[in-house]
């Protein structure tokens, strides 16, 4: 999730963050960016803390007041040393000033991710399959193989919840943004291509409840 009120500066962070791999879903005010954050699940958020309606400390407090985990990134204009202090004591994960660079952010994130997930390196490995979630790397039984974007989406929000049930409308979520076309049966359409290219076993459906990597 990203709450940003500049328009310029958002549309660069969703092109830029798509191009990384990255679902992107917008806030541009603090009001709507509170709500989103706590009525659905994000793999991290970015947050500006100059907002209209509700300024950006004040959404991060609120959310964790309400037991929001949700990894944050602050991303600001605001670069003091005491400003910085005052965000991450507000329960910021992390902090960028602007001007920044979008590679930057896109790794940070992808930290975030996988220290909320208990992953602190940045290659993953399972039965075979290892992920490099910085190169976008992926590995069969030491053999590249070749994933699509939306296939190595698929994949590494696996790679990060081993073991646990994953709702087909959470994997609809996480491919897909709020204003794209969705459809429930690519789902099942790329689930088969990752069985077929790196082993019919790898996923298991889960009658009525999803899918699991176990």
């Amino acid at each position: 999730m990203l709450i940003e009120d500049d328009e310029e500066i958002a549309s660069r962070l969703v092109a830029g963050l798509a191009r990384s791999g990255f679902t992107v879903e917008r806030a541009d005010n603090g009001a709507d960016g509170y709500a989103m954050g706590v009525e659905d699940e994000y793999a991290a958020a970015i947050l500006d803390l100059g907002l209209p309606q509700m300024q950006g400390l004040d959404v991060l407090k609120r959310w964790r007041a309400s037991n929001c985990k949700m990894p944050v990134l602050i991303l600001t204009a605001r670069g003091t040393w005491a400003e910085k202090v005052d965000g991450l004591n507000a329960g910021a994960d992390d902090y960028i000033t602007k001007p920044f660079h979008i590679p930057e952010v896109a790794a940070r994130l992808k930290a975030l991710i996988r220290r909320s997930s208990g992953i602190a390196s940045s290659i993953i490995n399972h039965h075979g399959i290892s992920l490099d979630t910085g190169s976008s790397r992926v590995l069969h039984n030491g053999e590249p193989v070749e994933l699509t974007a939306s296939e190595l989406k698929l994949l590494n929000y696996f790679m990060h919840r081993i073991g646990r049930i994953v709702s087909q409308a959470e994997l609809i979520d996480h491919l897909y943004a709020i204003d794209d076309s969705r459809e429930s049966n690519t789902i099942e359409v790329y689930v088969s291509r990752l069985r077929r290219k790196l082993g019919s076993n790898v996923i298991t459906t889960v009658r009525g409840l999803g899918y699991r990597m176990d």
